[in-house]
C-alpha cells in the first residue's frame, strides 16, 4: 500500500534521514518507533510532502508520489494527524469535521455518521469550539477529521501524547476497529511501548535517521527495547 525506498533527507547540510525503507501493507498497522530526535517525524513529513527528499521514492499503491505536493498526496489518499493535532480551535467540532468534506470536495454520504460512531463523545459536542475540548477529545476530533478525507493510509504522529490512559485505550480500540472494518492502513509514530504492542502488526525502529530494527510486533523483544528504545 505505502512504500518508502531509500529516503534520504538533509536540513542545512546535515543528514537527517539515511536511506529509510519501510512498507505499510493494506489493512495493517505499522508502528514507527525510536527515541526523540531520530527522524520519525521527518519520515512522516517526507511521506505527506512537507519535506522534499534528497533521494529515494515514496509510492502509494502503484503511484509514485515522490514529486507531488501535499494537497495532491492528500487527494490520492494520504491522511495525516500531526503531533499537536492542529484542529481549528475557534471552529466548532462540526465545523472542523465539515472542513475536511469541503476541502476534498466530497459529500457526507453517511461518512460523518460513521466517524461519529467511532468517536461517540464527539456527537455530544458538535456545537462546542475545538479549543475548549480536552486533549483526548481534540485527538479524537483530529483523527475523525482525517478519516473524512477517505484515506488509503492514515498517518498518526504521537497520538497518545499528553492523553489520559482511558482515552488512550479508547483510541487504541478505535484504531483496531478501523483496521478490521476498512481497507485503511495505519502508520503510527509512537513512543508508548504498551500501546504499540496492543495495536501494532509490525514495527520499525529508527536511530540516527536510519531503520535499525524491524519485524512483527511479536518480535519486539526486551533486548531490542533495551538497545534501541530505553532512555
Amino acid at each position: 500500500m505505502l512504500n518508502l525506498a531509500n529516503i534520504s533527507v538533509s536540513y542545512d547540510g546535515s543528514r537527517i534521514l539515511r536511506g529509510v525503507t519501510l512498507n505499510v501493507p493494506e489493512r495493517s498497522l505499522v508502528c514507527l518507533m525510536g527515541r526523540n530526535g531520530v527522524g520519525k517525524t521527518t519520515t512522516l513529513k517526507s511521506i505527506v510532502g512537507l519535506v522534499k527528499p534528497d533521494a529515494g521514492t515514496v509510492q502509494l499503491g502503484t503511484t509514485d508520489i515522490t514529486g507531488l505536493k501535499p494537497d495532491q498526496r492528500a487527494r490520492l489518499g494520504i491522511g495525516y494527524v500531526p503531533q499537536g493535532r492542529d484542529i481549528f480551535p475557534h471552529l466548532t467540532v462540526w465545523e472542523n469535521l465539515k472542513v475536511s468534506l469541503v476541502v476534498h470536495g466530497t459529500k457526507a454520504n453517511g461518512q460523518v455518521d460513521r466517524v461519529l460512531d467511532l468517536f461517540p463523545v464527539l456527537k455530544e459536542m458538535l456545537q462546542r469550539k475545538g479549543g475548549v475540548l480536552s486533549g483526548g477529545q481534540q485527538q479524537q476530533l483530529a483523527i475523525a477529521r482525517a478519516l473524512l478525507t477517505d484515506p488509503q493510509v492514515l498517518i498518526l504522529d504521537e497520538p497518545t501524547e499528553g492523553i489520559q490512559p482511558n482515552i488512550i485505550d479508547l483510541i487504541g480500540e478505535t484504531l483496531l476497529k478501523i483496521k478490521a472494518e476498512t481497507k485503511i492502513s495505519i502508520l503510527l509514530v509512537e513512543q508508548y511501548l504498551d500501546f504499540c504492542l496492543d495495536v501494532g502488526d509490525t514495527f520499525y525502529i529508527m536511530d540516527r535517521g536510519a531503520i535499525v530494527a524491524e519485524g512483527p510486533i511479536s518480535g519486539l523483544t526486551d533486548d531490542i527495547v533495551k538497545l534501541h528504545l530505553t532512555v
